[in-house]
């Protein structure tokens, strides 16, 4: 199978062309459609390439933003166009009143789309409501299916929940992702027994680079390798879906499978070019970008009495001045440390 690339590095081959007048644009002409919200920087696992196992400094309960802050927030987001909300963290259940938090959510003119991204552990208690106030579809963060390799990865033994929450999910028929980091020392086999997953459902399963973001001192470089090579050489009867719509993964049918599986080049950063999105971290921080170094203090305007035009005003000029690519964003930050992954959301 050929590879795609264009000047943008991107597989798209025809890149989409955004609507002129309202909406929020960065200078690149890019619109964001797209929130993620982090909720919590808590998290019930310690993954190995996201925080270290001890002396994990989280942020005090007072620095993180209130529910009602977090709404508010979301109300005016979507007065300046966005549709999809994703609730993360941390591990977005560990909150205390997550799920009041999500059915408010839903609840908001404007949010179209609401997801969660989650690790699955205790998530499969709040399957029932989830269905209930019609949740557009739920990431499980799972690296494998091995119970020594998933314990050795998240120094906890939880993989029986987690598939719990996964076969929960499929049960009640909530569009699911399974988002896999592939490490230095995942095996071909541990990639076809999660694609498994979705050779027997009608579920989506995406391979990830892993990312910087790990809570420690920065490391010289990422041992990545290609995973579109990896990808079809374990499995070469695949083909790749394109799509005009901004998207992070490159999506591919395998003949005989009922659901797909996916590619997310994060730290390639090779879909820079279609990036919908943006962030807010637990601490109330903007980020345009996951490699910049948080663009705006929104938890500061809220609690300094700013009204919604003044912070809708500042969203509008940070997101005017967005980077044009995460290597851009990147360079400007010049970090000798990276920041955990649960304190700037995914």
């Amino acid at each position: 199978m050929k590879v795609f690339q264009n000047k943008h590095q991107y597989p798209c081959p025809n890149p989409p062309t955004f609507p002129k007048g309202g909406g929020l644009f960065d200078r690149q002409g890019r619109q964001i459609t797209y929130l993620r919200l982090a909720i919590t920087d808590r998290c019930n696992l310690r993954c190995r390439y996201c925080r270290p196992e001890e002396g994990v400094l989280f942020n005090p309960h007072e620095e993180i933003l209130r529910f009602e802050e977090l709404e508010r927030l979301v109300a005016i987001f979507c007065s300046l166009g966005i549709n999809k909300v994703r609730v993360t963290g941390g591990e977005p259940f560990t909150r205390r009143g997550c799920l009041p938090f999500l059915t408010r959510l839903r609840k908001i003119d404007g949010v179209q789309h609401l997801h969660v991204t989650t690790n699955g552990v205790i998530t499969s208690r709040y399957l029932d409501e989830l269905v209930t106030i019609n949740l557009n579809g739920i990431n499980v963060s799972l690296d494998t299916l091995n119970q020594k390799r998933f314990s050795k990865i998240t120094r906890r033994n939880y993989l029986e929940p987690v598939l719990k929450t996964v076969q929960g999910a499929i049960a009640r028929k909530i569009p699911l992702k399974i988002n896999s980091v592939v490490l230095e020392d995942t095996s071909d086999s541990e990639i076809n027994q999660l694609a498994g997953l979705a050779k027997k459902n009608p579920i989506a399963v995406r391979f990830i680079e892993r990312m910087p973001f790990s809570g420690t001192v920065r490391a010289e470089k990422l041992e990545n390798g290609d995973l579109f090579l990896r990808l079809n050489r374990i499995f070469p009867s695949i083909t790749e879906c394109f799509t005009d719509l901004p998207t992070t993964a490159r999506i591919f049918d395998v003949p005989g499978y009922k659901g797909n599986l996916g590619i997310i080049q994060g730290h390639s950063r090779l879909f820079c070019a279609m990036c919908n999105k943006v962030r807010i971290t637990p601490a109330g921080m903007l980020k345009t970008c996951l490699y910049d170094n948080e663009a705006l203090d929104l938890k500061m305007m809220l609690r300094n009495g700013a009204d919604n035009h003044l912070i809708r005003e500042a969203i509008v000029a940070c997101v005017k001045n967005r980077f044009n690519n995460g290597h851009e964003a990147e360079r400007f930050s010049s970090r000798a440390t990276e920041p955990s992954m649960a304190m700037i959301g995914g």
